[in-house]
C-alpha cells in the first residue's frame, strides 16, 4: 500500500489537527507524530503543510496559539482548538460524509476497468 497523495488529503489537513486539539492543545511536531502513528504512517504531513494550517486556522479563529517552557527553558508554541474551531469540524464532517458517499459511487470494488 502506498502512502497517501497530499493532494488527495489537502482539504482534510484541518479536520485531522482539529480533530488531535480536541483531545488537549498540543504543538506541531506531536501532531505530525500523532498524525504519522494513527495513520500507520500511510501520511506524514510536511512541517510547512502543518505550519501554514496553523496560520491559516489561527487568522479564521479556529485556534489559538500560545506559548510555553518546556524543560530546559526552550519556549514551544501550542495550539488550542476554540469554539468556532469546533463548530468547523463538525462541519468538514458532514462534508466528509456527503463527499465519502458521492466519490463511493465512482469507485469499483472489483477493480475491472470497463471494455477489458
Amino acid at each position: 500500500m502506498s502512502n497517501i497523495s497530499s493532494d488527495v488529503i489537502r482539504g482534510y489537513n484541518d479536520t485531522i489537527i482539529l480533530y488531535l486539539l480536541m483531545e488537549e492543545p498540543s504543538y506541531g511536531y506531536e501532531i505530525s507524530k500523532q498524525i504519522k502513528n494513527i495513520s500507520d504512517e500511510k501520511y506524514i504531513i510536511k512541517e510547512t503543510t502543518l505550519y501554514s494550517a496553523f496560520t491559516r486556522m489561527e487568522k479564521n479563529g479556529y485556534v489559538e496559539s500560545f506559548s510555553s517552557e518546556e524543560n530546559g527553558g526552550k519556549r514551544r508554541t501550542y495550539y488550542r482548538i476554540t469554539d468556532s474551531g469546533k463548530d468547523y469540524y463538525k462541519e468538514k464532517c458532514e462534508e466528509w460524509h456527503i463527499t465519502k458517499e458521492v466519490i463511493e459511487k465512482f469507485i469499483r470494488s472489483d477493480m475491472s476497468v470497463k471494455g477489458e
